[in-house]
């Protein structure tokens, strides 16, 4: 699922893309539900796309996000706008313990807090795609 949800460069929040054709395509903000055209011109990535660097790698924002919700439950993530970034940090150190403290800044953390509780918010299911891919591969080496 989370390829069809889209990060868009210069625009607040998440976007859920609805529909594709040649020339343009249709996305729905998660925030407000208002539907408006995707020109090919703005920056746009799917959060399948995204990862976090660590200390052995990256890491699937999609595994990040798994995390959170072992950790959080069902919940959305209490930080807030009013949160100190030593707080958003310690939240993330204990979701992703071997992020890398060089290459990972407060906004990138926040930023993820903010997917996170806007796609739980949504019911978006993050490990949809996983299975998809399992299956997938199952069925190519059959």
């Amino acid at each position: 699922m989370l390829s069809n949800i889209l990060s868009i460069a210069g625009k607040p929040g998440l976007y859920k893309l609805i529909s594709t054709n040649k020339n343009l395509n249709i996305i729905e903000s998660l925030s407000d539900g208002k539907r408006v055209p995707l020109h090919a011109r703005e920056k746009v990535i799917t959060l399948s796309d995204v990862s976090v660097y660590t200390n052995e790698g990256d890491t699937p924002l999609r595994e990040v996000f798994i995390a959170i919700r072992e950790k959080q439950g069902e919940e959305k993530i209490s930080l807030g706008a009013k949160s100190t970034n030593k707080e958003f940090f310690s939240f993330f150190e204990k979701v992703l313990p071997n992020y890398s403290r060089e290459s990972v800044y407060a906004s990138d953390v926040k930023k993820i807090v903010t997917w996170y509780n806007l796609l739980t918010e949504h019911g978006i299911d993050f490990e949809e795609e996983e299975e998809e891919q399992e299956e997938q591969e199952e069925e190519g080496s059959v």
